[in-house]
């Protein structure tokens, strides 16, 4: 189905959010899950339509006829009114509408999956790409560092100093690869795509949502939460099935009912009645009014406390989203503050290479009259790159905790969707 894609061509953020939607599991339950609260809204509904049903009381006997002598007979019969039927018909419209938000909660779950695992991947990959140039880097100030001690002008305890960056850099290198890997994996499920077919398009991307959420505005916003919404549909549905049960007791209960038979006389019924037809119609309308039934009070205790338990579940998913967006509101600041400093530092350690790489040119040395070296250069370069990578790290935690508050206050699928396809 999906083989059209292919494994050299890059896949854009939309694609993989789409596709993710379009094959998640958790999409696909939520989905059935909707079907089957909207089958059980009709039903609730389907309780005033009379049903029909044909049989036949066919056979022979002897003497005085022990059963109804029918050939066939059709009957039907509906509710015709309860106390109690409402409030089942406004708990399953209740249930459907919690469905319905469960799989908008489903489906932003999703996209910030997609959206995180493919911002992840273009950061790795960029990482990756830093990491080798920062090996080429490492390994020629590793030479230098040989030579410096074959000249007997450098210690072995600088070039062991080399040879410990080296090492480091190629330890986060093959930790990079590995995380790099899973997170192809995991798009892979989302989406149902090889995972060797995703190559990244940073221009796919939108931009970091320019208008968040104030602090002041956190407890309203749970409010737009798809999860919170959801628990407060079911602690609704809940409710109604209680109120329902709740008047079960001591109240009539109305139903019609019809019946049409077609009697056969080789069950001697023609010979033990006085008179006998063939065509027999019937219909009424049934009173019941419960006195007592033990089971009823059972079951209205039981959605009673289903309801409150359900209602108390409610509070604590909305408290629980109330301090999400509070705690993620409050973060924000901090990784701002955390991405403009790695920002600092990444241009800092560009103007110094910028500096020494003049200086060297130039063959002037260092302004405090050290002579510059080849070596001073190499760490130069290693320090910008590593610079580069923390900058890449900042972005990605600052940009992580928007698009969780986004997905808190149920924005994150216009976010996702404002990119090019």
């Amino acid at each position: 189905m999906l083989s059209f894609v292919s494994a050299e061509a890059q896949v854009s953020l939309y694609t993989v959010v789409d596709l993710a939607l379009r094959n998640s599991s958790s999409v696909r339950i939520a989905k059935a899950d909707v079907m089957r609260a909207a089958a059980g809204l009709t039903e609730t509904k389907d309780a005033y339509i009379p049903n029909l049903v044909l049989g036949s009381s066919l056979g022979y006997s002897y003497g005085f006829p022990l059963g109804e002598p029918s050939v066939f007979n059709v009957t039907s019969q509906s509710l015709l009114f309860t106390f109690s039927q409402p409030d089942y018909i406004r708990s399953a419209r209740a249930a459907l509408q919690a469905a319905e938000f469960s799989l908008k909660d489903s489906r932003q779950q999703v996209i910030l999956d997609a959206s995180l695992d493919y911002i992840q991947l273009d950061k790795a990959e960029l990482m990756l790409a830093a990491l080798a140039q920062e090996k080429e880097y490492t390994d020629k100030l590793v030479n230098i560092e040989t030579d410096r001690v074959l000249a007997g002008v450098e210690s072995q305890m600088e070039l062991t100093k080399a040879k410990l960056t080296a090492a480091r850099i190629d330890l986060k290198r093959i930790h990079l690869q590995n995380d790099a890997e899973m997170v192809r994996e995991q798009l892979a499920h989302l989406t149902g795509l090889p995972s060797s077919s995703f190559v990244t398009n940073a221009s796919s991307v939108p931009a970091a949502p320019s208008i968040l959420p104030t602090r002041d505005s956190h407890i309203s916003l749970s409010t737009m939460n798809a999860g919170v919404q959801a628990a407060q549909a079911d602690a609704k549905s809940k409710m109604y099935v209680a109120f329902g049960d709740s008047r079960q007791m001591l109240r009539p209960q109305l139903s019609v009912a019809g019946d049409y038979s077609l009697f056969a006389k080789f069950n001697n019924y023609d010979q033990y009645f006085r008179s006998f037809q063939y065509n027999n119609f019937g219909i009424g309308i049934q009173i019941r009014v419960p006195l007592f039934d033990a089971t009823v009070k059972a079951r209205e205790q039981r959605s009673a406390a289903d309801a409150a338990h359900a209602y108390a579940q409610a509070d604590q998913t909305r408290d629980a989203a109330n301090e999400q967006i509070f705690q993620l509101q409050n973060s924000l600041t901090e990784l701002a503050a955390q991405q403009r400093v790695t920002q600092l530092q990444a241009e800092l350690a560009q103007d110094q290479l910028d500096v020494i790489a003049t200086q060297l040119s130039n063959g002037s040395g260092s302004q405090s009259g050290t002579p510059l070296t080849p070596k001073d250069e190499q760490q130069a370069h290693i320090e910008e790159r590593q610079r580069y990578e923390d900058v890449l790290d900042a972005n990605y935690s600052l940009l992580r905790a928007e698009l969780n508050l986004l997905r808190s206050t149920g924005s994150i699928e216009d976010w996702a969707k404002s990119g090019p396809k």
